[in-house]
């Protein structure tokens, strides 16, 4: 029996949050979607994913505000968190990073590598 990967899907934008839960969903991934901040939030205060894929730019707050109300939550202080933006600078990464992300992913996304890209920052130490 296939253990469950619950994950967590943070996007405003609709047809990127559809992809990327298809994507992790064609992969086994069980998937929780959220179009806002608070909304996840809430529900990530009363379950428990493997993981956090938050877009940067939301329309009730910003990623780099929302990682830190996450962080506050014991289940989610040693979660991994993927920042997936726009922001694809030579300096953003860095600053995502250093704002408490575990990982980035720049948009447009490659559909080929997003998942394997995902998986890798899910699984480092």
């Amino acid at each position: 029996m296939e253990t469950s990967k619950p994950i967590c899907i943070i996007e405003d934008n609709t047809p990127n949050r559809k992809l990327f839960a298809l994507l992790l969903k064609k992969s086994g991934y069980e998937v929780f979607d959220f179009e806002n901040g608070r909304s996840a939030l809430d529900w990530l205060k009363s379950n428990t994913a493997i993981g956090i894929i938050m877009d940067i730019l939301l329309p009730d707050m910003n990623g780099t505000e929302l990682i830190q109300y996450i962080r506050e939550i014991p289940d989610y202080k040693q979660k991994k968190i993927i920042a997936i933006t726009g922001f694809a600078g030579s300096n953003d990464r860095d600053k995502f990073l250093k704002a408490g992300f575990d990982g980035y992913i720049s948009k447009p996304v490659n559909t080929s590598t997003f998942v394997p890209d995902v998986e890798s920052i899910l699984n480092a130490l």
